[in-house]
């Protein structure tokens, strides 16, 4: 009776074991086939580390595809603190090359973070820069490829087309109203460190930026040049406060050209005054037509046939009554007698009136 009890008692404890050695081995097999990815991204989280790839912008060209905003490739600077052997001298070496103090390099150096950008004193270094940095050969320090916006074209069309900031972000004109479009996905080289930041012997992986979309506007290049020019000895000649010009099919109502001045160049927008480089004169201020559209319903009255250019007369006699107002032409006494030729010869305001009330006349 009492072996039987202890043979029982085995017999139950040897199945208590087989089960549980089972359910490890079904737990087991659970994890390694179900959960597998999953736990091995968590774990590649814990272990990796991303040294950015910034995505270049898309190209703005002109209507026959010449580049009027394109990129540049320039190197910045990434620090991972947990790499760097001796912080003192890193942070003396880097403050030096570029020409900041060292309590600042010192912040960036010690910073308790898996990767540092040095911002802005690192970002978009030029290549004598970044050559002293790679030269020194420092733990933990490194330089990685940045896209930059450069315009070929300096202050041509600079209203229009806009500028972006430090980080590629568009800020005015074309540059922030597609910026979405405009603006690519980052790419990143992974690589992997444990938790105090030593590398781990992995391959790295590169992920490929996706630059962003380009866009064609409307202009053309050459005359787009043509109204710059102008605008340049009208300022040059007459000295205004604004000058502004554009040009339009009337057919299709695309802007072929447009500028005014003061303009700026968006490579160095930081130069200007925010006034200069937030309005766009052409379609912020707001103008009076003016003698301009003495032309528009004179044309219109020639059109329908109510007036003969060169034989019908207008007598100016320096002023007539509208609805209880007194227009005045801006000759005093007027312009006599003359056809109505010469009334856009001498933009003679009553007889530009009278084109007016022709043509209104007519449509009603």
């Amino acid at each position: 009776m009492f072996f039987n009890n202890i043979h029982t008692r085995i017999r139950y404890v040897f199945l208590i074991t087989l089960i549980l050695f089972l359910f490890i081995i079904a737990r087991v097999f659970y994890i390694q086939i179900f959960k597998y990815n999953k736990l091995n991204d968590l774990a590649e989280s814990l272990w990796s580390r991303n040294l950015p790839i910034t995505a270049n912008r898309g190209v703005i060209t002109d209507r026959n595809g010449v580049e009027l905003a394109t990129n540049i490739t320039t190197t910045s600077l990434v620090l991972i603190p947990n790499q760097i052997v001796d912080k003192d001298q890193t942070a003396s070496l880097l403050a030096e090359i570029l020409n900041v103090s060292k309590e600042d390099m010192a912040k960036h150096v010690n910073k308790k973070t898996s990767i540092e950008r040095v911002h802005p004193e690192g970002r978009q270094l030029d290549y004598e820069t970044a050559e002293k940095i790679n030269n020194l050969k420092l733990d933990g320090v490194y330089l990685v490829k940045e896209s930059k916006r450069y315009y070929p074209y300096g202050d041509l069309l600079s209203h229009v087309l806009g500028y972006v900031g430090i980080d590629n972000q568009g800020l005015s004109g074309i540059e922030l109203e597609y910026d979405e479009y405009l603006t690519g996905s980052d790419g990143a080289i992974k690589y992997f460190s444990d938790g105090k930041g030593n590398k781990l012997e992995r391959t790295e992986v590169y992920e490929k930026p996706q630059d962003g979309i380009n866009i064609a506007l409307t202009i053309d290049l050459e005359i787009q040049q043509s109204i710059e020019r102008e605008l340049d000895n009208v300022v040059s000649k007459y000295s205004p406060e604004h000058a502004l010009a554009i040009a339009m099919n009337p057919k299709t109502g695309e802007i072929l050209g447009m500028s005014s001045r003061p303009n700026f160049d968006p490579n160095n927008y930081e130069e200007y005054d925010t006034e200069t480089i937030n309005r766009n004169l052409p379609i912020w201020m707001t103008y009076e037509p003016g003698s301009t559209f003495k032309i528009i319903t004179l044309t219109a009255s020639i059109e329908e046939d109510t007036i003969n250019l060169f034989e019908d007369q207008y007598t100016d006699s320096g002023s007539i009554a509208v609805d209880g107002a007194r227009i005045k032409c801006w000759k005093a006494g007027g312009h006599g007698t003359q056809t109505f030729l010469q009334v856009v010869e001498n933009s003679c305001n009553l007889g530009g009136y009278t084109g007016t009330f022709l043509s209104s006349k007519m449509l009603i």
